[in-house]
């Protein structure tokens, strides 16, 4: 087996996501990847694998360090890059596409950047009065400063908190112990003048319920730009920043097309290649 490194939505190398890529893990079993993501420690690690579905161009296990998701962001974009990298040649030029728990994405060239169309979303509705109440105790938050509380799910599920400001975004002290998989996000607008449309932040919890933020998050930036879009808070198209409070400094770019579906993409940079494993 051999192991890439990948950092993802990164505005430079080493600013992004990392993302641990697995080759040739065909023979491990579900609880052996489990454990080597857990090892590694990074937000997510993936296990390319071939496709079963022949429409793909490959197959994906994403895990996380509390279970394995259905579908991630940032994992499918570096795997993405890892396999172009490894050679892979996708089926059609310019678009690749990728099978995972949701099914098939699609992904393609986007300048010097590479997108993904964001998948349905299996839940797009309000939170309840006491999921609100909860989640904004949870996020360190008055009630006051709640504009909008929803839930956002297209393989990882979310909740949203959307704020007035960025700057009650990156002041935000979430609580450190929390129940498991409490997943959420936050999000506001950017002051006039920024080099970003919006600021966003994103945190899960591990295998030990401990509170994680997330340096850069696809699939919640993806799920959240198609609340934006349809709650007509953003057009065409926008820049969101993520990561500044944990050392990051993402940039991730969210589209809408002319067929209303919503495309999410960022750099990627191979920072290590073909390291060995054995386990």
């Amino acid at each position: 087996m051999k192991l890439d490194l990948v950092d993802v939505f990164g505005s430079r190398a080493m600013a992004g996501n990392p993302l641990g890529v697995v080759h040739g893990g065909e023979g491990l079993s579900t609880a052996a990847m489990l454990e080597l993501t857990r090892w590694l420690g990074f937000s997510e690690t993936t296990f390319l694998l071939p496709p079963t579905d022949a429409a793909a161009d490959y197959r994906v296990r994403i895990f996380y360090p509390a279970d394995e998701l259905d579908f991630a962001g940032h994992p499918t974009l570096g795997t993405c890059h890892a396999w172009l990298a490894a050679g892979g040649v996708p089926k059609q030029a310019g678009r690749i596409v990728q099978q995972c728990g949701i099914g098939l994405v699609e992904i393609r060239e986007d300048g010097d950047r590479r997108a993904f169309r964001a998948p349905t979303p299996r839940n797009d509705s309000k939170l309840t009065e006491q999921e609100r109440a909860e989640l904004t105790a949870i996020a360190g938050l008055h009630s006051d400063q709640v504009l909008d509380a929803v839930h956002v799910d297209n393989g990882t599920e979310y909740k949203l908190l959307r704020l007035a400001t960025a700057a009650e975004v990156l002041a935000a002290e979430p609580n450190t112990k929390v129940p498991p998989k409490t997943n959420f996000g936050l999000i506001a607008p950017c002051p006039a003048g920024s080099d970003t449309d919006f600021e966003i932040r994103g945190f899960f919890t591990d295998d030990r319920g401990n509170l994680i933020e997330d340096p850069i998050t696809g699939s919640l930036n993806a799920t959240t730009a198609q609340y934006m879009f349809a709650a007509g808070l953003a057009q065409s198209s926008y820049t969101a920043a993520q990561g500044r409070t944990v050392g990051a400094d993402g940039r991730i770019h969210c589209k809408i097309d002319d067929a209303g579906d919503v495309w999410v993409g960022g750099q990627s940079f191979m920072i290590a290649a073909g390291a060995d494993i054995s386990i």
